[in-house]
């Protein structure tokens, strides 16, 4: 009985911290503005299976493609045998799964040829991304330190549950042998691998088997509470993300609500601009700031393309501002936005009750207040590099947008400090003065069209 409470207990903590982690990401994204994405089923549950599930924009660049889609349904076939792991760690049981017959046989067998594809797949992205990598992709400023340790991390890790899954499988089968009996399932990998190990000790296999049980259910837990502090968090974040991505044109952009209310009321007297929010004690809430300053006046779903970014760079390698050398990197805007939301509020503690007692609260770290996304971690000149082409956004695999936090940015710029280039302040005074972006009087409009008529009756 003390394997099955040990492991209980292993279970229960592997969880308990996984759910504290997720609920501390969570509270963090709801600090985002509201936005209302309710609606469209249909085409977001299409969308989702295409590009979630579909692995749509990875076919882009068709090598790198295949070996991720090796990893990702292997990644999801394995789970079959997690779940079996998971009850015989439970309840005491060994292949509680076997009972499936012809079935299990088929699972086991793929479950086995993923696994080692998955290590060669690995190996490939590891000598890819260390010793032959696309210069913008892999190299750029944002990757250095952490974010290259933790994509290599991800790949040592992902190396040795493999291992351990077929140590676990060889030990057990080479026991069977020994006790002349037939293991259930089919095991192609781990078959041959049961010859090169000792048939003296049915103790010592034993002992091998277990080790190998509990590296690797014990890997996979531990890997579960990495996942919210590394990029891979995007492989449960890339699903929600897709589904609550942008429906509108991608050339669209949004409007400030309470310039709409002026501009209506000034177009139409008898239109009614609706009367500013008020906190619960019935006094009028501070204005909310034009753009976007920090990450609270982002909008919910930017943050939470912040915490979906795979940090693949596929976006920043066909940003045209980027690739011409302008410091605009779109991906470092997404890494930005992330690690501002993380030192802003994580705090150990993610709840503190608010001032009128009735909810929790999400709070920010008070020293932190003075710092801001724009110029704290996004400087101007990044965001005035980019050329709106809606290139980053068609290019990432999961639907992140970083034009959106681009634009919010310079709208804070432009109508909150008036802080535009000279040239978009001169553009902004002709189109005030003459109704469009040139200084030419209205009048003065068709004098090209005379002058071409002039011309032509000239020549006639």
């Amino acid at each position: 009985m003390l394997q099955p409470i040990l492991f209980a207990l292993l279970l229960l903590a592997a969880f308990g911290l996984f759910t504290w982690q997720v609920r501390k990401i969570r509270a963090n994204i709801l600090v985002g503005r509201d936005r209302d994405m309710s609606g469209h089923f249909g085409e977001r549950l299409n969308k989702t299976l295409l590009v979630a599930f579909g692995q749509q924009k990875m076919f882009k660049r068709v090598t790198p493609a295949l070996l991720h889609l090796v990893v990702y349904v292997g990644f999801l076939v394995i789970n079959v045998e997690v779940i079996e792991i998971v009850i015989d760690g439970l309840f005491g049981t060994h292949r509680f799964l076997s009972f499936l017959g012809p079935v299990y046989d088929a699972l086991m067998a793929t479950n086995e040829v993923l696994a080692a594809l998955v290590i060669v797949a690995v190996a490939a992205f590891w000598w890819r991304r260390n010793h032959n990598p696309p210069v913008r992709r892999f190299t750029g400023p944002e990757l250095r330190m952490w974010p290259k340790l933790d994509a290599n991390i991800i790949l040592y890790i992902e190396v040795a549950l493999m291992v351990a899954l077929f140590f676990m499988n060889s030990a057990d089968i080479r026991l069977h042998q020994i006790e002349g009996k037939d293991l259930p399932g089919t095991f192609p990998v781990s078959q041959f691998l049961a010859g090169l190990l000792p048939t003296t000790s049915v103790g010592t296999l034993e002992v091998l088997e277990r080790a190998g049980w509990w590296i690797h259910i014990t890997g996979i837990l531990l890997f579960l509470n990495y996942l919210p502090s590394s990029k891979h968090f995007h492989i449960i974040m890339a699903f929600p993300n897709v589904w609550y991505s942008r429906l509108v044109p991608q050339g669209q952009f949004s409007n400030v609500e309470s310039i709409t209310h002026e501009v209506k009321a000034m177009m139409d007297p008898s239109y009614e601009v609706p009367a500013p929010p008020v906190g619960p004690d019935g006094s009028a809430l501070a204005p909310t700031p034009f753009g976007a300053k920090d990450v609270e006046d982002l909008p919910w779903t930017a943050l939470m393309n912040a915490y979906s970014c795979t940090e693949c760079g596929r976006c920043t390698s066909v940003c045209p501002a980027n690739l011409t050398g302008k410091l605009l990197s779109p991906r470092k805007i997404i890494m930005d936005t992330r690690d501002r939301v993380e030192e802003k509020y994580n705090s150990p503690l993610i709840f503190h009750p608010n001032v009128y007692g009735e909810e929790a609260k999400h709070e920010p770290i008070t020293d932190l207040m003075e710092a801001t996304l724009l110029r704290g971690k996004v400087t101007p000149e990044e965001l005035w590099a980019c050329t709106t082409c809606n290139a980053c956004v068609e290019s990432c695999p999961v639907n992140i947008n970083p034009l959106e936090s681009i634009v919010e940015m310079r709208r804070f710029l432009v109508l909150e400090e008036s802080a535009a280039p000279n040239s978009l302040n001169v553009m902004f005074s002709n189109i005030e003065n003459n109704g469009a972006p040139w200084a030419f009087s209205p009048s003065d409009r068709l004098n090209w069209a005379d002058e071409l008529y002039v011309a032509e009756k000239a020549t006639a």
